[in-house]
């Protein structure tokens, strides 16, 4: 689908993925960055969207494959760690439901995310090692909840599981494009009627609350959502919607508000503090995550949103994991407005809670700011080498917070 980008202008300082790829001489360049496409070289967006374009690209996907099929390391230490997971079997069976509810009474949405991350993990299987069962596996979840699903629903979080697990889903998904038995059509309707319109009213509307009552990882996971779904629908629109939003929205999934306080030079290192980083570190982690997510599948898609605005996400990135990592960061009073008259509510101190809480988030972090572009990424190549080889959903205990992520970045994203 044609599509205008109303984000063709970059400021100064921010990494043209295009222009990089042109500058370097095409081909070449392409292999260098792990690119599936050499459409669109210029700085304008592309006129088609890459598939698979999301999380992975082709390059991606052949690098582990020719890696693993090697013995070599890291891949193969991520690989084991792949295939010793329960989700990752063929023999898993879906559990399909009508509608499910995150919040309030009558939960049940850990059916729907351990479905996920088992279409995912089988996926991830057919495409490194061939195997047709754990193919067949992965459409297998997919057709029946795209057969199944019409609505999530329950208390507030019901956004909180259309973000996280509509872009989560995608994933999946885009794997599987063009295998033989995957009602692709029906898995698209059922994101654009299920999953998209609750991701678009919280957007829009942040369930009727003060524009910053909600934490950062709301509005990221169903900006997240909504890219995962312009991209597997060839929805230009939407995929310009989370591009916009990561750029100028109002809530606080938006880069600036994401990242508020900027600290320069501080032994070394410019960071910035994450705007979770008063409430606790196990949300923060998962910003980086939720954030990354959304780079990832931009960059894949030509837009160099890692670098934006001078490189702030790297910056709080650095701050997260220096912290994290046992170290001492600044931290300047944040103060923001709650419910739905906007009483202020302050933090004064950064939050011990959970800190050093162990997520895999960081190794798509790594690769990228450290091996893609050659940026000095210090604390964040910490945290990678200090949790790797990274695993998935059902490797971090059983609660939903193990499943935030869907990981396994040192097999995919290892350079």
């Amino acid at each position: 689908m044609s599509r205008t980008s109303p984000h063709q202008h970059r400021p100064t300082g921010e990494l043209s993925r295009r222009g990089l790829l042109k500058a370097a001489g095409g081909v070449t360049a392409a292999v260098a960055l792990g690119t599936a496409s050499l459409a669109g070289t210029a700085d304008a967006a592309p006129a088609t969207f890459t598939h698979p374009g999301m999380l992975h690209n082709a390059g991606d996907i052949n690098r582990a494959k020719v890696r693993v099929a090697a013995g070599n390391d890291p891949w193969l230490s991520g690989w084991n760690r792949l295939t010793a997971n329960s989700h990752s079997q063929s023999t898993w069976a879906a559990r399909p439901t009508a509608t499910i509810i995150r919040g309030g009474d009558g939960q049940n949405y850990p059916q729907l995310y351990n479905d996920i991350h088992a279409a995912y993990q089988n996926a991830l299987r057919w495409h490194i090692a061939g195997t047709a069962a754990n193919g067949d596996c992965a459409v297998r979840i997919l057709n029946a909840w795209s057969a199944t699903l019409t609505s999530v629903t329950g208390n507030a979080d019901r956004f909180l599981a259309a973000g996280l697990y509509g872009w989560q889903f995608a994933q999946a998904a885009e794997l599987m494009r063009g295998y033989a038995g995957f009602d692709l059509n029906r898995f698209k309707t059922m994101m654009l009627n299920v999953f998209y319109p609750l991701n678009n009213q919280f957007l829009t509307g942040h369930n009727d609350a003060c524009i910053t009552n909600y934490w950062a990882n709301w509005d990221l996971c169903n900006m997240a959502s909504i890219m995962a779904i312009g991209i597997l629908c060839d929805d230009g629109a939407k995929y310009d919607q989370a591009v916009n939003y990561f750029k100028n929205g109002a809530g606080n999934g938006s880069i600036k508000r994401a990242v508020p306080f900027l600290y320069g030079n501080v032994e070394g290192y410019d960071l910035g503090q994450w705007q979770e980083s008063g409430r606790d570190q196990g949300h923060t982690v998962m910003g980086m995550g939720q954030m990354g997510a959304l780079c990832e599948m931009a960059w894949n898609q030509g837009d160099d949103l890692y670098s934006y605005d001078g490189r702030r996400f790297m910056k709080g990135a650095q701050y997260v994991a220096k912290y994290n990592l046992g170290s001492s960061v600044p931290y300047t009073t944040y103060t923001w407005g709650t419910g739905q008259n906007c009483a202020q509510q302050s933090q004064t101190v950064i939050s011990a809670a959970s800190r050093g809480q162990v997520r895999p988030v960081w190794a798509m972090l790594h690769y990228h700011y450290n091996r893609r572009v050659n940026l000095d990424d210090k604390y964040i190549s910490q945290m990678c080498f200090s949790v790797a080889p990274e695993g998935g959903g059902g490797d971090y205990g059983t609660t939903s917070g193990g499943f935030d992520q869907l990981g396994f970045g040192t097999l995919m994203y290892a350079k």
